[in-house]
């Protein structure tokens, strides 16, 4: 296995020819998901202004020192203050102002006491009379029940960096912030072709020998989940004129990368590669990993280029170790490093001495996390992905795991980790 390229050298290479794309702005309302191109400075504090955080009476906590059930403090109250109004006074010595929720403070209250703790018979439709006094049946303290204002952003305050993949969260934080359009980075859009005069669409017949384009569907579906805009072409037959006129079809799609399956491995009709070389250039090829070692990797009329494995499973795997962080890098995404954890086998694994990508589900048994092979690791076996909660990687070498050993997985997706909940 000496000519076959070692995985990370070749993620580290391969990462060198790719580079961001360019920036561009979107609605907000689209934002979701997208990367942003430039740190987001909050041009103003949040909240704005000190607000109540309850329903109750605005008051100075000193006109309430010592206030209980049997000792309660009687205030005069001077108006009232609904979310949205601006106070109309202020409230002076042995004052209160009536405040709902989000409601500014007004000038010379300093705390608020929760309508529970008064005699205020509140009620919930917000047309109850405003009482001439309110009996107080606690004391308070400065900044009880009231958020200042800045306390959750201040103004000059980085909020999000350039990198961050934007959540439902952060997509709140920067309408707060009245942030109505963004800018990120331009998606990557990725054409996808296959190549075998055995592939047939999800909506043809299979006439004998053939069977279904499943791998353009699964591309495209993890381009997508990458962040990234899939453009999936028509199979191409086992011919270089076919092969060549698919590829001239993907630049005419003006990508950031073509992704092909199949056809760069050694068999007589996988011509991709004769192709490639022809439009561009391979500039590597057959990698010490399993499944997926006939990955390709290089460039067509100067685009990125990878050339994945037709087996389903080894097409998802390169994807997820080679494609899916060069899509990373092209989104300007900050981190591209997978998941990661670390389980116990719970039985003993052979190996070929590839680095290899094993299904496995995970399971917490007394605290510990066990990875169990899936069954078939056969790279034909779609199911077993769908079955798997992550990839155990058997390091380089390595024929014999014994059960018990400790290694790393990368997930597929979300576990129950031992001591979380």
């Amino acid at each position: 296995m000496a000519d076959l390229l070692n995985v990370d050298d070749t993620l580290n290479r391969i990462l060198q020819q790719i580079h961001p794309l360019s920036t561009e702005e979107t609605p907000i309302a689209e934002a979701l998901g997208r990367v942003l191109a430039q740190d987001i400075v909050a041009p103003i504090d949040l909240p704005p202004f000190a607000n109540s955080s309850m329903d109750g009476y605005a008051v100075r906590a000193e006109d309430v020192t010592g206030a209980g059930h049997g000792q309660p403090v009687r205030l005069a109250v001077k108006f009232d203050i609904r979310a949205g109004d601006m106070p109309i006074g202020a409230v002076g010595p042995h004052e209160a102002a009536r405040i709902m929720t989000g409601a500014p403070l007004p000038e010379g209250a300093d705390a608020v006491v929760p309508v529970e703790q008064t005699d205020d018979q509140w009620r919930s439709d917000g047309h109850a009379r405003l009482p001439e006094t309110v009996a107080i049946y606690r004391h308070a303290r400065r900044g009880d029940n009231v958020r200042p204002s800045g306390e959750d952003i201040r103004a000059g305050e980085t909020v999000l960096q350039a990198g961050t993949a934007l959540r439902p969260q952060d997509i709140g934080v920067l309408v707060s912030l009245g942030q109505g359009r963004v800018p990120v980075v331009r998606q990557p859009r990725v054409v996808i072709l296959a190549t075998g005069d055995e592939l047939v669409d999800v909506g043809e017949p299979l006439g004998p020998g053939q069977i279904r384009n499943s791998n353009s569907y699964v591309l495209a579906g993890l381009v997508a989940e990458n962040g990234g805009i899939p453009i999936r072409l028509p199979t191409a037959r086992d011919s270089l004129d076919d092969v060549r006129r698919c590829f001239r079809a993907a630049l005419d799609q003006q990508p950031d990368l073509i992704i092909s399956s199949a056809g760069v491995s050694v068999g007589t009709h996988d011509v991709v590669r004769d192709v490639v070389q022809e439009l561009g250039e391979v500039m590597m090829w057959r990698v010490n990993l399993r499944p997926g070692k006939p990955l390709a990797f290089g460039q067509v009329g100067g685009v990125p280029f990878f050339g994945l494995p037709g087996n389903p499973v080894s097409a998802m795997v390169t994807f997820d170790v080679f494609v899916r962080p060069a899509l990373a890098v092209l989104s300007g995404r900050q981190d591209h490093a997978a998941p990661l954890v670390h389980a116990l086998t719970g039985e003993p694994i052979r190996s070929d001495g590839r680095r290899s990508y094993l299904r496995v589900r995970l399971s917490d048994e007394n605290g510990q996390l066990i990875a169990r092979l899936t069954g078939t690791q056969s790279s034909g076996a779609l199911l077993s992905m769908v079955q798997a909660d992550g990839l155990l990687i058997v390091p380089e070498g390595v024929t014999d795991v014994p059960a018990g050993t400790r290694l790393s997985v990368r997930l597929l997706r979300p576990v129950n980790r031992p001591g979380s909940r």
